[in-house]
């Protein structure tokens, strides 16, 4: 900590960036915050931006002040922002930590200094002990578009951290339920009752209107032995899902697994430990079609997968018969309201559908996704929300990229 109280943003491979750089650090915290459920608009970004420039970008305690005062529309938005903000900027003595946590912070993320330069001033006992501010976000951003795959165990643990912080809601729609509202239809009951408890007086109109519920989201993960590198992200995502609420998560392999029980843990580490007591078909091989068919036969026909977003996480391998995939997705296509699939393999250069499962599937698919990344999880979280796949902005195009007050033109930086 310096003399004020503020960390300085030093070292570690960000000094003196650019705006446009900053500005995608700080572009990417605004994402991960609507990955975690925090309503962040456009507006609300590009207010960030401007009291951030007003402030200083690569401190610690301005970037959280700026942000908690900007891109916070409620209560509820408080916790979300205090668990984003530790996972993407990290923790460091002095940042504001939150009071109900009582448990020691995970070990923070050592990055390796750089030599300084002759004539610079040595740290002294008062500098900060934690990893610099915009350096940690730098490598947060880096890291969420690299494949979950290659990932060392480090940056696993950092994955999980960011994981940990998302919410997954399915798209909304309109419930025949009603609830009084300012503005809507008149509400000819409680008008009525109004009038009697006034005597017959004339009294205010009462209104109502619809309520809105999120769809119910079924999401099938692959646990078999082509997916292994990706099974653990792939559930973290799930638990999220679960968490939000109104979610089934099954596991597909040689057998079909229902998790959702198991997922109800709030510590999502619990939670994969509960998982893997559960699943007795790790890392085997794939029978989509039988499986597909078990899950509509048990569960999605008696009302599961009625109206619901279902979600393939899946790279497509069939061991049996493909036809029989194909005529199973063209059942769950006439029940569902959405089927996305997400295929981790999809990123990879020259990809093209070519195995005989995921050809055969595809015609019944309403959106195909890639899978691979914390960048990609977050564009299919906002696809099961009701974006369209086409419509999702990529990493700094679009999503509310604006430029900051003061600064130079910002550009849209290209998604590695």
């Amino acid at each position: 900590m310096t003399g004020d109280g503020r960390e300085e943003a030093r070292g570690a491979g960000f000094a003196g960036p650019g705006p446009a750089g900053a500005d995608a650090v700080l572009l990417g915290f605004v994402r991960a915050l609507r990955a975690a459920g925090v309503d962040a608009s456009t507006e609300r970004a590009y207010a960030f931006l401007r009291a951030v420039s007003v402030l200083r970008p690569g401190v610690r305690a301005d970037v959280y002040a700026a942000g908690r005062a900007t891109l916070c529309g409620g209560p509820d938005d408080l916790e979300r922002y205090e668990r984003v903000f530790a996972a993407y900027f990290g923790t460091a003595q002095g940042s504001p930590a939150r009071p109900t946590v009582r448990t020691p912070p995970p070990p923070r993320p050592r990055l390796r200094a750089r030599d300084v330069p002759d004539g610079s001033r040595a740290p002294g006992p008062r500098d900060p002990s934690g990893p610099p501010t915009a350096a940690l976000a730098s490598s947060t951003e880096v890291l969420r578009h690299r494949d979950v795959a290659t990932l060392d165990a480090g940056e696993r643990a950092q994955l999980q951290r960011l994981l940990a912080a998302f919410a997954l809601r399915g798209e909304a729609r309109r419930s025949a339920r009603r609830r009084p509202a300012r503005r809507g239809d008149v509400d000819p009951r409680r008008t009525v009752r109004e009038l009697l408890r006034r005597g017959g007086e004339p009294a205010r109109l009462r209104r109502h209107a619809r309520v809105d519920r999120p769809r119910r989201v079924v999401l099938l993960v692959d646990v078999s032995g082509s997916m292994a590198p990706y099974a653990d992200a792939l559930l973290r995502f799930a638990h999220a899902a679960v968490r939000g609420g109104r979610a089934e998560v099954f596991t597909i392999g040689t057998r079909l697994t229902r998790v959702t029980r198991e997922l109800s843990h709030r510590d999502p580490d619990l939670a994969m430990a509960a998982v893997a007591a559960a699943v007795p078909d790790w890392r085997g091989g794939t029978r989509l079609g039988e499986l597909l068919r078990e899950f509509l036969n048990r569960w999605g026909q008696r009302g599961m997968a009625r109206g619901a977003v279902v979600v393939l996480l899946s790279d497509g391998w069939e061991r049996d018969d493909p036809a029989l995939l194909g005529t199973q997705m063209r059942r769950l296509h006439a029940l569902a309201h959405r089927v996305v699939w997400a295929n981790p393999r999809k990123a990879r250069p020259g990809y093209a559908p070519t195995a005989a499962g995921m050809a055969a599937a595809l015609p019944s698919v309403d959106e195909f996704v890639e899978g691979h990344s914390l960048a990609a999880l977050e564009r299919l979280a906002a696809v099961v929300r009701g974006a369209e796949a086409g419509a999702v902005p990529k990493a700094g195009v679009g999503d509310g990229a604006v430029p900051v007050a003061g600064a130079e033109p910002w550009s849209p930086m290209a998604e590695p």
